[in-house]
């Protein structure tokens, strides 16, 4: 297939279906579309019906432009990740994967727009870490949690009113910074550089003042960063943990036993910040994010140190840290609910402590003067046949 007739499919099913999320090439089924979460149907004047394994091909070879890391990827590892951008007018992430002997292509659709730290009703200390000179601050969740918006707007603050070189390193490109006040250099993973550790590695040679690693994914990269905090630059990048406590203790589980004393003392030092992601459904529709943020004081430094114990845990203080602008997953959970953003239901699924949770909640409802339990019809069942004996 042409670039020129893939270009022209995918704007027919955007002009079709113009709330599109995400775009399915799949062997068996039409083109389909993802639109506020449910897959529609979409004919085209290329292909209108079921795709044949011949035609999913032809797109994603045309979608890898003979670029032979990606082929190798597809090869090797059973899937590759690319960039796709529709002549300006819209820009993709897309993976291309194997399943059942043939190949399957997910295009998730990228917002042109950079959100801001406002649009996206993100905490005051949020500004603050845009403000931050060096060290290294960390985005973590699951993938599809919106670690890259939240970066983006991030980037986007310290490019607006600083006037520093920044430069990123991503998986691909999703979010194209215009320059501002600021000089913004982005590049791509197998187009710009080979993998992230010599990426970073090179950073340090091109004279940036803020760095964005799009994932750390090893320990080398995770030691380049950290060195890199260490000698004036800040470092942004994103990691697959749940929570900020098991983001620490997954970095320093990724060190051999007898350089985990060294890690500790230079993970004390070098963070400033944790932020942990998850998205839940929002009431009208949309998705919201609960945030769980960390913020590196002296308490955190010492259990860094020290590692966690029965009575101090990193839960524990991010749950008592407010002054610091730290609150736990369930804090911001609780406080969703309070505003009437998510529901009881989509609160407990996403909490770290259900009991603790649950007995916030209930206060909420008991302030309100809603009921707190379901259960109707209660009876104290006395037995009276003794005191009548006697």
């Amino acid at each position: 297939m042409l670039r020129a007739h893939l270009d022209h499919l995918i704007a027919q099913v955007l002009a079709t279906a113009p709330d599109t999320s995400d775009i399915l090439f799949v062997v068996g089924k039409p083109v389909q579309a993802e639109v506020h979460g449910e897959l529609t149907d979409v004919p085209t004047s290329l292909i209108n019906g079921e795709l044949v394994p011949f035609q999913v091909q032809s797109i994603g070879f045309c979608m890898m432009a003979g670029n032979a890391r990606l082929y190798t990827d597809l090869i090797d590892r059973g899937s590759c990740d690319l960039s796709y951008d529709l002549s300006g007018t819209a820009r993709f992430r897309v993976n291309i994967f194997f399943q059942r002997g043939s190949i399957s292509i997910v295009m998730r659709r990228l917002p042109t727009d950079i959100p801001t730290l406002r649009e996206l009703k993100l905490p005051p200390l949020f500004r603050q870490m845009a403000r931050e000179q060096f060290g290294l601050i960390l985005v973590t969740g699951g993938t599809g949690t919106g670690k890259s918006t939240t970066l983006a707007a991030l980037i986007d603050a310290i490019n607006s009113t600083s006037a520093k070189h920044i430069l990123t390193l991503e998986d691909p490109v999703e979010f194209v910074h215009p320059h501002k006040k600021g000089t913004v250099n982005q590049r791509e993973l197998g187009t710009d550089f080979d993998d992230f550790s010599s990426g970073l590695r090179a950073a340090l040679r091109q004279a940036p003042k803020v760095i964005l690693v799009g994932e750390i994914r090893d320990r080398e990269t995770i030691e380049i960063a950290l060195q890199a905090s260490e000698t004036g630059h800040l470092v942004l990048g994103t990691l697959h943990t749940s929570d900020t406590g098991q983001t620490i203790n997954r970095i320093i589980g990724m060190f051999e036993l007898s350089e985990e004393r060294l890690i500790r003392q230079r993970l004390s030092q070098g963070l400033k910040f944790i932020v942990s992601q998850r998205l839940v459904p929002k009431i009208g529709g949309g998705r919201v994010a609960a945030l769980e943020v960390l913020t590196n004081n002296l308490r955190v430094k010492e259990l860094i140190l020290n590692g966690e114990s029965s009575d101090k845990t990193f839960y524990n203080i991010v749950e008592s840290g407010e002054a610091y602008g730290m609150f736990t997953f369930d804090q911001h959970l609780t406080r969703l609910f309070e505003e009437n953003s998510i529901t009881q239901e989509t609160a407990m699924s996403a909490a770290s402590d259900r009991s603790r949770l649950g007995q916030a909640i209930n206060r909420i409802k008991t302030v309100r003067g809603e009921k707190v339990t379901d259960i109707q019809g209660l009876e104290l069942d006395v037995d009276y046949g003794r005191d009548n004996d006697q």
